[in-house]
């Protein structure tokens, strides 16, 4: 593998396990053809697909870690932290991780039932048609169902016009709260990552608090580079990063060929300077 900050690492992106649209096979397949050296599967509160993401990893010639991205709910918002490197057979990692889930199927009906209220009909078995797992169901597949049926023409018009705070279909959800997302990573001898801190409606102050509290429960990364984030924002949790101590990652957000901005592997490398994450789980590496 290529040295330090220069190496194509995706250590951010969903199957189907998820949200996703691809099968881990077909995602290493497209890691491997856009050039991505270090993979990660990082499917919403969910593991289920490790064994095939590492099995897929080895028959493309890639090197992989496992990973996950937790639902957190801080200061009213929701909050997603990656684990990495993680053992994937961590009995209190896999209970947590159920714990988490277990909530979105009720928060599914409501949304249904807030749709159904504005006239749209069938939504909670639409978009389950494109999951299968109520225990996974999220927004996304709600969108999907929208954009199926003619509602919305993408799902950047779903997410302007429904299922965001203060339109149809929105339904808050409580999901873990930080110190456990973060211990059961740690516990099991991962590391936990802030995912996309750029994409949280924080005040300075909040921001602070969500770094300051990450850190002192025992994360040590911060996804600096990744799909959502503009140049300036690679500049500004760089600087983050540093005075937080804290190592830097780099990961699409790649959910489908479809619908993601950012292709796998298609992100500029890390600036200088900082710590890869991968340089603190170096020996978990697949």
């Amino acid at each position: 593998m290529a040295p330090q900050n220069i190496l194509n690492a995706d250590l951010h992106c969903h199957s189907v396990v998820s949200d996703g649209t691809l099968t881990p096979e077909a995602l290493a397949e497209r890691a491997k053809a856009n050039g991505v050296e270090l993979w990660a599967l990082t499917d919403h509160d969910e593991i289920g697909g490790q064994q095939r993401a590492a099995e897929a990893a080895r028959a493309n010639g890639l090197h992989y870690l496992t990973g996950t991205e937790i639902s957190v709910t801080f200061a009213g918002e929701t909050v997603h932290i990656v684990g990495l490197g993680f053992d994937a057979n961590d009995p209190a990692m896999h209970q947590g991780l159920h714990n988490t889930r277990g909530g979105r199927e009720q928060r599914a009906q409501e949304m249904a039932q807030s749709l159904a209220g504005v006239g749209i009909q069938g939504a909670f078995e639409g978009a389950l048609k494109f999951v299968g797992n109520p225990e996974l169901i999220s927004r996304t597949h709600f969108a999907r169902f929208l954009v199926e049926t003619g509602v919305c023409r993408d799902t950047s018009e779903v997410f302007r016009k429904y299922l965001t705070e203060g339109k149809p279909g929105y339904v808050p959800h409580r999901w873990a709260n930080l110190r456990d997302a973060v211990q059961w990573i740690t516990q099991a001898k991962g590391v936990a990552v802030i995912a996309h801190p750029g994409r949280y409606k924080f005040t300075p102050n909040e921001e602070f608090a969500l770094f300051t509290e990450f850190k002192a429960h025992g994360g040590q990364a911060v996804e600096v580079v990744t799909g959502s984030h503009t140049v300036q924002e690679y500049v500004k949790y760089a600087e983050t990063a540093k005075e937080f101590g804290l190592a830097a990652s780099r990961g699409s957000d790649f959910h489908s060929p479809d619908e993601s901005h950012t292709d796998l592997g298609n992100l500029p490398f890390l600036p200088g300077g900082l710590t890869p994450v991968w340089e603190l789980i170096a020996d978990r590496i697949q």
